[in-house]
Formats: C-alpha cells, sequence, structure tokens
C-alpha cells in the first residue's frame, strides 16, 4: 500500500524556513506546498528557491486542503499568534524554539491544541542526534550512577550585521531575549532533558560586544536540579570565532562529554562491552554543522528527524516526541534565569 504523502506549508521565509524547506525535500512522503510571509517579495522568492506556492495570506495557506502540518518559523514573539490560527485550523503545527517568549502564550498553545486534538511539536533538533539519544540512554540505565554536574556551553559569534538584519532581532518583544534565548535554548534543553527538572537558578549577564540591542549577548547561571545535581550554563554571541557547543554530563561513576555531535570523552567506573562500539560510533564522526560563526552554518538534520517524527505521530495517533508541554520546559528556565540576572537573587522554578 501506498504510503500517505503528508503535505506541508510554512509560515515564514528567513534563513530557517529554508532550513525546513529543505528537510521537507528529503523526507520521501512529504511534499512542501507553499509558504506564507508578510513580506509578498519575501515569499514570493522563497516559493521559486523551493518550487512551492507563494500564498497571499495566512488565511489561504490554512484553508488549502491538502496542508496537513504547518512549521512556523516567525520571529519567536509571534510563535503563539501563528500556532492558535493553525490549531484553530485543525493544521498539526511545528514550532521553531522557542514555543513563544512568555509562558502565557505557551500555555494558550498547550491548551488550544488539547482542546482541538491538534498536535503540537517544537524545533530542539539537538535530542535527535544519535549520540544525544545514546547519552540520554545510558542516563536512564543509570551508567552514571548519581549525576553530580551538568554543564552546558553555547560560546558564539554574531556580527553586528547579524542584529540589524532584522528589526525584531535584539528585541524583548519579539526575540524574547539574546544570547540565551535565541542561540542557548537548545542546550537549555538538552541539559534539562539530561539532568531533569531544574529546581533554582542564580544568573549574571551582559552586554559584552553588541550594546546597541535590548537584550544580553553574554549570561552565565548556576542550576540547581531538584536531584539534588548542580550545574552551569555559559552563552554568549560575543566571542570571536565561535567555537562548538558542548555538553558535559558528570556523575558518581561516569562522565561524558559531547561537541555537537561528536563524542569527546566517554569514561566509567565499571566498562561495559558496548562502550568500545559506542565511543567507535561517535567518536570520531562527521561533525553535524552548529551555528557557532553564523546562523547560515546550522544543518538540517534535526528538522528532517522532527518532521518525520511529527509524520509518525499522526499516522500512529501518537505525540510528538517534543511536544508542546517539553517544549515549554526550556522558556521556564530561560525567563528564570533572566530574572535571576536582572535582580541579582537566586530564583525558584515552580
Amino acid at each position: 500500500m501506498k504510503r500517505k504523502e503528508f503535505g506541508i506549508g510554512i509560515i515564514g521565509a528567513g534563513l530557517i524556513a529554508n532550513f525546513h524547506a529543505k528537510a521537507v525535500d528529503a523526507i520521501e512522503n512529504a511534499e512542501l506546498i507553499g509558504v506564507y510571509n508578510i513580506n509578498k517579495d519575501k515569499s514570493d522568492a522563497f516559493a521559486y528557491a523551493h518550487h512551492c506556492i507563494s500564498f497571499a495570506s495566512l488565511e489561504d495557506l490554512l484553508g488549502n486542503p491538502r496542508i496537513d502540518i504547518v512549521c512556523i518559523c516567525t520571529p519567536s514573539g509571534l510563535h503563539a499568534d501563528a500556532a492558535l490560527k493553525c490549531i484553530a485550523a485543525a493544521k498539526h503545527c511545528l514550532v521553531e524554539k522557542p514555543l513563544d517568549v512568555t509562558l502565557e502564550k505557551c500555555d494558550q498553545i498547550i491548551n488550544a491544541a488539547i482542546k482541538a486534538e491538534v498536535k503540537v511539536g517544537v524545533i530542539f533538533p539537538s535530542r535527535f542526534f544519535p549520540v544525544n539519544r545514546e547519552l540520554k540512554r545510558q542516563i536512564q540505565n543509570k551508567r552514571f550512577g548519581d549525576l553530580v554536574l551538568g554543564d552546558a556551553y553555547v560560546k558564539w559569534f554574531r556580527s553586528a550585521e547579524y542584529y540589524k538584519s532584522a528589526k525584531w532581532r535584539g528585541t524583548w518583544e519579539l526575540d524574547g531575549g539574546g544570547a540565551l534565548m535565541n542561540q542557548g535554548i537548545h542546550s537549555v534543553d538538552l541539559i534539562q532533558w539530561f539532568m531533569g527538572p531544574v529546581e533554582s537558578v542564580h544568573a549574571f549577564k551582559a552586554n559584552a560586544k553588541h550594546r546597541g540591542i535590548e537584550v544580553e549577548d553574554t549570561i552565565v547561571a548556576v542550576l540547581k536540579f531538584s536531584s539534588g545535581a548542580m550545574g552551569t550554563i555559559e552563552c554568549s554571541t560575543a566571542v570571536f570565532p565561535g567555537s562548538a557547543k558542548r555538553i558535559e554530563i558528570l556523575g558518581t561513576n561516569g562522565t561524558a562529554i559531547v561537541e555537537e555531535n561528536n563524542l569527546i570523552k566517554w569514561e566509567f567506573r565499571e566498562l561495559l562491552p558496548e562502550d568500545s562500539e559506542i565511543k567507535k560510533a561517535y567518536a570520531s564522526v562527521e561533525t553535524v554543522k552548529g551555528g557557532f560563526s553564523g546562523p547560515s552554518d546550522i544543518d538540517f538534520y534535526g528538522h528532517q528527524k522532527q518532521i518525520e517524527d511529527m509524520i509518525r505521530a499522526i499516522e500512529m495517533n501518537q505525540s510528538v516526541e517534543i511536544d508542546a508541554v517539553e517544549g515549554r520546559k526550556s522558556v521556564e528556565i530561560v525567563l528564570a534565569i533572566y530574572q535571576s540576572a536582572e535582580s541579582g537573587l537566586s530564583v525558584k522554578l515552580a
């Protein structure tokens, strides 16, 4: 029996929308139907490049019966507006990170999706890298013993031109924050996925280079997890030339360090036969492109896996792997870090 072909629509025609389009093109049973962007010239150019329809309005896109899934690639502070319209039109949707920039808007999406029985996923591609899935499996199997430290480092570079390239960049209203909310949130999601719920945070922020933007370009936070473990997040878009994002998981019985999808360290008190195979598989792989020196360097591998996961969820009538409830968690942590950095006080999460 021929598999159903899923139609995909995209809202937004910027850089990140191109990654979604490339991901759709790589999926056998998916087809990019069309795009809508508030700037029709950009929509037309995007549609020409990706051989799809340029819709004149969002209503036209949502009214197209061939579209099953909508990828939302608007500025972060507009995610809820688009998602709620998709949900009302009974379209499943994949929302670029973050889910939105306030918890109130995140909750609106969650509640609307539940009521309408529509699936909503949030784009966090790093969870789909095989090395990170292996690391998660080993944590669940208690290989690390008691978790002691979980650290995330996102030391990237963004030029002044990057922040000038769109009026919404570097604003609280539409970007929702700076280096942490925009670039670092992938690692925030990963560290809480690995380490479990965050109990409290204490943070400091600065504008080390980009002093003309509303939001931070550098931030450091200390985290206390509900398990009793601790950790740090260091995030910047001010350091040249930038380096691959790094996750360190350290426990009483073992340590793992991952840079992008490359396993740097994998050592345990008790060795298992599978450890040599894990090192062989992930310690010398060709690193998936990260965005440390510029946003155009990002690879679409994880986006492809998330669109495929959404298709699987629809076909099997199951939940998507990273649903809106999961997507809300990183927003809550980021906002708590901002609150701490602003007040100079430790902040407990709900």
